[in-house]
Order: C-alpha cells, then structure tokens, then sequence
C-alpha cells in the first residue's frame, strides 16, 4: 500500500490528537529508523528520549524474548522475581527508599502528587494541598499532570482542574517564595525542562529551593521523566546538582523502549503517605516490564553508558556552539549532556520538515526551538552526519 493510502486509512480510524509527520515507520536498528520504502533515518529524537541506547540493542532484546516465554502480566496481588529486581535497581540508583512502577511518565506525575497531598494531609491536615509548580514546564496531559503544567494553551479547555496550583519561574527563587504559602504541601519541577524549551535548573537556584521546601516541611518533587536516566551525563540528573528531591518520577529510558514509570520517594516520605488501598495500578510493575527496567539499569553499569554520554555530550555541545556561532538565524545554545536545543529566530517547522526528506529526524520544543534527543549510544560520526544534513539546510 502506498504510504499516502496508508495514512488515510490510519486517520479513518485513529482520534486525531496527534499531528503526525507524514512517515511510515517499519524498523530501527541502531541509531537509524527505516520507513515502508526502505528510506534510512538518522533519529536524533529516539522516541521523544525513550530509546537510551537506539533500536535492538542484542542484550536488552534478548532478555525480553526470554521473559515473554515465561510470563509477561500478574497482578500485583503476587510477587515476582524481576519486579523486586527493578525495585532494588531503582533504589540502589537513585538513593530513594521505596518506589511504585506506572504505566507511563503522566501516571507516575499522578502518583506523586497523590503521594504528596496524602503526607501533608497525614502531617498537616486537610488545609495543606496547594502545589507551587514552573512556568513552561511540561508534567503530561492527564488532569491531574495538566494542572501542574506550565502552559496555559494546554491547561485552559481542561479547566477547572486540581484547584490550589500556583506557578513561579525556574531560577528564580523570589518567585516561588512569593506564591508558597501556609497551605502548600508541594514544589514541583524537572530539573532540565523539554517540551518548554530545554532549561536548565540554576544549581545555586535548587539548593536555595532545598532549603526553603525543608525549614517549611513543604516536599521537593523532581519530574525526571525526560531528563533522566543518563541523558544529562549522571544517571538522575540531580545528581549532577547534589540535591536530593523528596519525590522523583521517572519514565521514558526507565524501559528501554517497554512503557513503564515509576515514581520513587524517601523513607520519611514513604511512612506518612501512600498506604494499602490509597494507589494502585492493573499493569504497573508486571513481569515484562520490570524485567525490562531491570535490564536497562544492568546495561548502563555493564557498558559505561553515563561515561559515554560525558564524552560524546562534550563534543556535541562543541558542535552545536559552532554553529551558533556562524549562523545568525540561530541566538543561542541551551541544555546539557544528550538533552540539548537551539534557538532560532524564526519557525523551525520548515527544518524539520526538510531535515526530514534528507533523512534526519529531530523534532521542536516550542515554535522556534529545535530539541536533541538521540540516542545516548551515538558516536562522534554519528553527531557530524547529523550537522552536515542541518548545515545543508541552513545554507539555504
């Protein structure tokens, strides 16, 4: 079937909430997607960061074929070895106590904030629910991720939404001292912000952050959904920061490409909040998919993938700076490690459409921002194929 059959057909049935490139994926392998036709693309997007080291990678594949011979779905009314194995990864990791596997990035936001508002209505009472959050961040799409989420355009068909949300702005510390109050149970934040842009969290701006949420027993909730599990050269991006959330959500490379989530919080946290009954979730934390995520954290250590990401992130940077430095159309640099953006000075659209047809995928983080994301296995050819197609597109 020709491919413009094929999106036709696809749209008769589909609900249309999505604005898809008009490409038709069969495979990947390595760091490269191959449509119906056979055409050869470069993916410095990795499934919006999801797949951490690019497309049948053998080790991880292999482990899952096994499981799917053994079992792929129980209840959580049983054990099972690999979801303790996921759990104890994830806690040896990530220096947190206990921690719930989702669905998905939004279903673990849900489960944070649930977490949240349920400690401070154990310690506080039931006056203590407002939750400070960041402009131009981006939490998910479900009620509860939309009401902390920075951007007006996605909240505001949705409203009313959770009532008691107020938003400062990262790295700007007044700000959110200005809006926290007696009833706030909450601060909310991804330490690298994606979908608004690619922003960086100030360091000096989290530990004053740390600091005010401790003297006012009011939790820190890291959203590292996009920015985590080595992207930013550290494995949690708070640890590159030295400040340790209260909460910490994750998803997206937690899975290597099987959906999963998680949401992770200390011991103090953990006693005086989520209890038998209050959360829980059919498919989260199944067999397939934590030994998936059990996977994922044993290729990371087995093959140094957060050492490579440290080198091959300096040299990306590198180049992304040059051309900043040619091009006037492009005004600044911003991110760090494998998660990193340029800005321009007018629509990006047109690149990535171009980029496109020469067989580069990269994808935008707002209209004039275009947004990298590939996979954390890439090499240094890898990076200078991708600016010779973006070079010829610019010299246009």
């Amino acid at each position: 079937m020709k491919t413009s059959s094929f999106i036709e057909e696809s749209e008769q049935y589909l609900l249309h909430t999505y604005n898809r490139y008009p490409i038709v994926i069969e495979k990947g392998e390595g760091v490269y997607l191959y449509d119906s036709s056979g055409k050869k693309y470069l993916d410095f997007a990795s499934g919006i960061g999801v797949y951490a080291f690019g497309y049948h990678y053998k080790d991880y594949d292999d482990f899952l074929k096994g499981q799917i011979d053994k079992i792929m779905h129980t209840s959580n009314l049983f054990y099972h070895e690999h979801t303790r194995d996921a759990a104890k990864a994830f806690i040896d990791a990530s220096g947190m106590d206990r921690v719930f596997f989702t669905n998905s990035g939004a279903e673990a936001i849900e489960g944070a904030l649930k977490a949240a508002k349920k400690y401070a209505y154990t310690k506080k009472g039931k006056n203590s629910y407002e939750i400070v959050a960041m402009e131009h961040s981006f939490h998910g799409r479900t009620l509860g991720a939309l009401s902390v989420t920075g951007n007006s355009k996605y909240r505001e068909p949705f409203e009313p939404l959770i009532p008691g949300v107020k938003f400062a702005e990262l790295n700007n510390i007044e700000s959110v001292k200005n809006v926290i109050s007696e009833r706030t149970c909450a601060v909310i934040l991804e330490p690298v912000q994606g979908e608004g842009g690619v922003y960086p969290a100030d360091v000096n701006f989290l530990k004053e952050l740390k600091k005010v949420c401790g003297e006012k027993e009011i939790l820190l909730i890291f959203d590292e959904i996009q920015c985590g599990m080595g992207r930013t050269g550290d494995l949690f991006a708070f640890q590159g920061y030295g400040i340790m959330p209260d909460i910490l959500v994750s998803a997206k490379a937690l899975g290597g490409g099987v959906p999963v989530g998680a949401f992770a919080m200390t011991a103090g946290v953990a006693e005086h909040s989520l209890a038998a009954g209050d959360h829980g979730s059919t498919y989260g934390g199944n067999p397939f998919v934590c030994a998936a995520v059990k996977k994922v954290f044993d290729i990371f250590e087995k093959d140094n993938i957060v050492e490579h990401v440290r080198e091959i992130s300096s040299y990306l940077e590198k180049k992304l700076d040059e051309l900043v430095a040619v091009y006037d159309c492009i005004t600044v640099r911003r991110g760090t490690g494998c998660i990193q953006a340029l800005e321009f000075t007018r629509d990006v659209a047109p690149i990535i459409i171009e980029a496109q047809k020469k067989g580069l995928i990269i994808i935008s983080a707002g209209p004039k921002v275009l947004r990298f994301l590939p996979p954390l296995v890439i090499t240094k050819e890898h990076v200078d194929e991708m600016l010779f197609v973006l070079k010829q597109i610019l010299n246009k």
